[in-house]
């Protein structure tokens, strides 16, 4: 183990063990801040509540590329008996962020080292609160990103062992969208329905009717989901309530299905709790658009990752989301999984990284760039 890989295993550690939530990652921009400062390495002075932009400017011209690097943590419990598992109860890095935080760091050390090397800039984006699923507008709302060229993303993937690297090109994570319907009737006695509208059984039928969205308007051959998660009425066992709401989460690749699902929701709703003499009210909450991996970044980011080593693999479609998606919606991208050794899956409470991938990854992340 040399020096650098040494230190970036400790720091691995320390992140690992102060996990913070989204929008409140004040410690760990903190931590950044000096490990980077300390390192020579130039911040730009973007007036961010938490996270941070690390600059690395080449010796010779060439085009701006960024990396994006989350840092927040999930409200878990940590299970894995870690050494140096986290210290704040409740809280932990179940999703890598932790090791996308040492990625970004390692790269910006050696970059910086590396200038001589290096045709063009590398801005590498500390983002906050990903796990909220907007903390890359955040992001956008500076102008940080204004001359970028093309833009890189990182995750851990623990359905791969080390060494591994998932990468194809096309979409690889979905649209992220919320749904909230408001069921209206009218409350009454609960051995008396018929002196009122129960907006149970309306709610009931649109819950059902909306997986006809998947299995009758959508096209077969395009991955959509639609998934109920809360569905809450009532308080008490003999009254009927005047209202019903249910809540949930739309998940597509395409951007017309994105809209069909979003119309088709709506009518849905309105019409069938009209058939129970009710009334609907459907709030639509959009979040990240679909991720998608540009070909040639793709090619490229495979050949380099032959060239170290790394055995590719077709990285695998998910309906999860990433607000890496804002960030590439204007621009090539490539988000890129990187094997961190099979075990329990992000959001787990014992997921764990193997840190013998820490040095390997950031060498081969300083080669897209050099």
């Amino acid at each position: 183990m040399n020096d650098l890989e040494e230190k970036l295993t400790k720091y691995f550690k320390w992140f690992h063990m102060h996990p913070e939530l989204s929008y409140e990652e004040y410690e760990t921009t903190e931590k950044i801040k000096e490990i980077l400062t300390k390192a020579g390495v130039e911040i730009l002075p973007y007036d961010l509540k938490t996270g941070l932009i690390a600059c690395i400017r080449g010796e010779k011209p060439g085009p701006v590329q960024a990396l994006r690097c989350d840092i927040d943590a999930l409200p878990i419990r940590e299970e894995t008996g870690l050494s140096y598992a986290s210290c704040c109860e409740g809280r932990m890095h179940a999703c890598g962020h932790d090791f996308h935080i040492i990625t970004g760091i390692g790269c910006a050390i050696l970059l910086n080292e590396r200038k001589d090397q290096l045709a063009g800039t590398v801005k590498i984006i500390f983002q906050p609160a990903e796990e909220a699923a907007m903390g890359a507008l955040q992001i956008l709302e500076t102008d940080v990103m204004e001359d970028v060229d093309r833009i890189w993303g990182i995750h851990a993937d623990p359905t791969n062992e080390t060494g591994v690297l998932g990468i194809r090109e096309g979409y690889v994570t979905a649209a992220v969208d919320r749904f909230v319907v408001e069921i209206k009737g009218t409350g009454c006695h609960g051995a008396h329905p018929d002196d009122g509208v129960d907006p149970i059984p309306a709610a009931a039928a649109v819950i059902q009717a909306f997986q006809t969205i998947v299995t009758r308007n959508a096209n077969a051959f395009h991955p959509t989901l639609i998934s109920v998660t809360r569905l809450q009425a009532g308080n008490t066992w003999n009254v009927i309530p005047e209202t019903a709401q249910l809540e949930g989460t739309v998940r597509t690749m395409n951007r017309e299905d994105r809209a069909l699902f979003e119309r088709r929701i709506k009518e849905i709703a309105e019409s069938t709790a009209q058939a129970y003499g009710a009334a609907a009210e459907v709030q639509w909450i959009q979040g990240p658009p679909a991720t998608y991996n540009d070909k040639e970044m793709a090619c490229y980011s495979m050949q380099r990752g032959q060239e170290r080593g790394f055995q590719i693999v077709p990285e695998e479609s998910s309906l999860g989301g990433d607000d890496f998606a804002f960030l590439e919606e204007n621009i090539p991208g490539c988000y890129l999984k990187i094997g961190t050794g099979k075990g329990q899956l992000i959001h787990q409470p014992g997921f764990q990284v193997d840190t013998s991938v820490i040095m390997p990854t950031v060498e081969y992340v300083v080669s897209l760039f050099i």
